[in-house]
């Protein structure tokens, strides 16, 4: 079996000395290669490389944002004739988890830790434990379990801004940027955005969007946070809109994402479970973001479920 280990050496939780451990553990198994990233946006080249060379598994080691880089390499590999390629006849995905939080790789069933993550890959690998999962598309990016159109990108936004001033990524720095751009942020007093959906009445005056393509959506230490519960890789993509951002209604709903049994519910809420298609259009530019890497802002932004899209080892 023929792998490429993809490496972020930036990635907030590994180290030089995980790196070699997880390389020999991995040579054991697989004939592999090793290549390393320079920069953001380098992993999606090299894995379009390793699918065009048709390699069996891709292997990951880095946080979520390298992950969606690998995967939006892998989807734009082309067969002969410029035809996307089916699952089948894509390279594998294996992840170890390095980022902060790992959401995807965790989503998986993954430990949190990079040495136990590992220790659970090889065994998948041994066992061939793998499924096909289906990935989000947002215009022509993929994304394996969230996207997000107003308030929580502007957060990311913030809290990447924080990162590259020397902050740590943390519960607490979250929350702190969270609080700031829900005070002082656009997005609570002037609702701009609407929801068009095949089939059915255009929301409008929508403050804030939340789409998954999984559950959770994220974590707070080691809690779940679940807007849309019942979101899974096997169906289409879930969706929660704020129609309004008061300070008790959205306390409220923040409290019941963490909550140990989530199903928010509310007068301000919108809800869209199993969606094959629909499209976010703003009055405004809106903070967008996908698997939790900030992308700038939109005012239009087209969605599409993609089903059965790629194996993964699990």
């Amino acid at each position: 079996m023929r792998a490429v280990l993809l490496v972020n050496p930036k990635a907030t939780t590994t180290s030089e000395r995980a790196r070699d451990v997880l390389v020999r553990a991995l040579r054991s198994e697989v004939d592999l290669s090793v290549r390393y990233t320079r920069q953001r946006g380098h992993a999606t080249k090299l894995a379009r490389e390793a699918a065009v060379e048709g390699v069996d598994v891709v292997v990951t080691l880095g946080g979520d944002g390298t992950v969606n880089e690998v995967v939006n390499g892998l989807m734009s590999a082309t067969t002969v004739g410029g035809q996307p390629p089916t699952a089948e006849r894509l390279p594998a995905l294996a992840t170890v988890p390095g980022g902060s939080t790992n959401v995807f790789a965790r989503a998986l069933g993954l430990p949190r830790e990079w040495a136990e993550g590992a220790s659970m890959l090889m065994e998948g690998l041994r066992l061939g434990r793998r499924r096909t999962i289906g990935l989000g598309r947002a215009d022509d990016r993929y994304f394996t379990f969230c996207a997000g159109f107003g308030l929580d990108a502007a957060v990311i936004h913030r809290v990447e801004e924080a990162r590259r001033r020397g902050r740590v990524s943390s519960p607490g720095l979250y929350f702190r940027a969270f609080t700031a751009q829900f005070l002082f942020g656009a997005e609570r007093r002037h609702p701009a955005i609407r929801l068009e959906q095949p089939g059915e009445a255009t929301e409008s005056d929508l403050a804030s969007i939340i789409v998954q393509n999984t559950a959770p959506w994220t974590y707070v230490g080691d809690r779940e946070a679940n807007p849309n519960p019942e979101a899974s890789f096997d169906l289409g993509l879930d969706v929660l809109a704020f129609r309004q951002l008061g300070v008790a209604s959205t306390t409220r709903t923040v409290t019941q994402f963490l909550s140990a049994a989530p199903n928010p519910r509310g007068r301000q809420l919108l809800r869209r479970h199993d969606v094959a298609e629909f499209t976010l259009v703003a009055s405004r530019p809106q903070a967008f973001q996908l698997d939790g890497d900030y992308l700038g802002e939109r005012e239009k932004v087209r969605f599409t479920s993609v089903p059965a899209a790629l194996r993964v080892i699990c």
